[in-house]
């Protein structure tokens, strides 16, 4: 049982302090991962699954998750049976998060378009879905339908051909099938390709593809994907960055976090609430706070004292709030303030200040951005039509969120006809020339002169066909 005294969470104080970019990064509350021994255990993992397929699931299904299941692919009669004995009340939510990342989905699929540079000269870019995708949908300490959901809606929408969903047998299912409020929401969805496989392991199955399956061996049992996409733990993670290069990812997450900034209008029961709900998720979640108020932070601290004990998940949470990746950093300011969120790249950050817009026009670093005392994160998580696999870790310096756009790719089109090429040929030869790559100005050149390769007489050809 956590008792009051036992609810603690650092200060990181800022104040009085200039510190360099570096020195800024550096100070960032992160979670500490073991990377190295990750990737030791899960190379074996992701070499078996390659060797032996349905066969290496299997065992890996009874070593990790302690059930060996029926079948590994989920027949399509229990995702409907999952889905007929759903509580009315979880479908209408379920159906209503649905509708509104559809909404938000459709209106970020990017049009075609294409730019005139003279006569006869076209470039134009298309955008393409991804051919076939492979989506997980973590288990652990929480079962997660709405992940399905942020997957698969912007897949939808993008026009992906062929999707499959990956998440970890119930332990608690005799025949070892997936949370039956996941099947349910594939249901919904209508994705009938699910496997009972969950980890590294269905990381490897996605990218190698997976021989053997019910009801005889020989055959295929998954194909392989060609992108790869969805959060997990840090073995997940790991997989993905393995087989990075040979399939697409679309991030390696790691844990959840949270940043609030926050001033002195903030109200601190908000404040705390939010804190803990990160916290909730696992024990490396981060919680920050980032604010120039002590009044603030010492209200917060007190207001955590007096919830965390009276949650479900206490012991959790504060283990959570007491680790290296969460804290209460104090600025001199607001522009400190600012400065520390763009250096911490919240996957989530919450705003709460006297004047939002102002404040959220100078982030520049985050997943995701909610705005004002009411958008909390969990609002996002499940309902606001946004999607909630976002980047972890800082990675938002430079990484987006999942969305429509991970799951199509531009490609261009390059059309000009002969008055187009004959206007820059000569120009063309001369760039190739002086890279030392002469044979790409020949077969520019081949389209217009005699004998491109006579170097003697080039020029002359060049002026006779009007190039100069």
């Amino acid at each position: 049982m956590t008792k009051p005294e036992d609810i603690t969470i650092r200060t990181i104080d800022l104040r009085g302090q200039k510190l360099t970019r570096a020195e800024l990064l550096e100070a960032m509350p992160r979670a500490t991962m073991g990377v190295g021994e990750a990737t030791e255990l899960v190379k074996p993992i992701l070499e078996d699954v390659k060797a032996r397929g349905a066969a290496a699931l299997r065992d890996f299904a009874e070593k990790f998750d302690h059930v060996r299941p029926k079948n590994l692919r989920v027949p399509r009669e229990a995702m409907q049976k999952a889905l007929d004995n759903l509580d009315p009340k979880v479908r209408a939510a379920i159906e209503e998060s649905v509708r509104r990342c559809r909404k938000v989905s459709e209106s970020q699929v990017p049009q075609d378009f294409h730019t005139d540079l003279a006569p006869g000269a076209r470039v134009a870019e298309r955008w393409i879905p991804v051919q076939r995708v492979g989506l997980y949908v973590p288990g652990g300490k929480a079962v997660y339908p709405s992940s399905v959901i942020m997957n698969t809606v912007p897949a939808q929408a993008a026009g992906v051909e062929s999707l499959a969903i990956a998440t970890p047998p119930s332990k608690t299912d005799p025949d070892g099938l997936p949370a039956q409020s996941i099947l349910a929401t594939c249901a919904i969805l209508g994705v009938d390709e699910v496997y009972a496989v969950g980890g590294a392991q269905a990381i490897a199955m996605f990218a190698f593809g997976a021989k053997g399956s019910e009801p005889q061996d020989g055959e295929i049992l998954c194909e392989p994907v060609d992108k790869i996409t969805g959060p997990g733990n840090i073995f997940v993670a790991t997989a993905k960055h393995l087989v990075a290069g040979s399939v697409g990812i679309d991030a390696e997450a790691g844990p959840t976090e949270i940043a609030i900034l926050a001033d002195s209008t903030a109200d601190p029961r908000f404040v705390a609430a939010d804190l803990i709900g990160q916290a909730e998720h696992d024990e490396l979640a981060g919680s920050v706070l980032i604010t120039d108020s002590q009044e603030l932070a010492d209200a917060v601290r007190a207001e955590l004292q007096a919830r965390v004990p009276r949650t479900e998940h206490a012991e959790r949470i504060q283990k959570s709030l007491s680790g290296s990746q969460s804290g209460i950093i104090m600025t001199d300011g607001l522009d400190q303030s600012i400065d520390v969120a763009n250096a911490y790249a919240a996957e989530h950050l919450e705003i709460q200040t006297a004047d939002p817009d102002s404040t959220i026009a100078r982030i520049h670093n985050a997943g995701a951005i909610f705005r004002g005392p009411f958008s909390p994160v969990p609002l996002g998580d499940y309902m606001s039509g946004s999607n909630h696999v976002l980047p972890t870790g800082g990675t938002a310096r430079y990484a987006s969120g999942l969305g429509v756009h991970t799951f199509m790719k531009p490609v261009e089109v390059i059309e000009y006809d002969e008055n187009g090429l004959k206007e820059l040929a000569a120009r063309i030869n001369d760039f190739a020339v002086q890279e030392d790559l002469p044979g790409h100005g020949e077969c520019v050149l081949t389209r217009f002169v005699r004998d491109p390769y006579d170097k003697a007489t080039l020029e002359e050809q060049e002026q006779e066909a009007g190039l100069r």
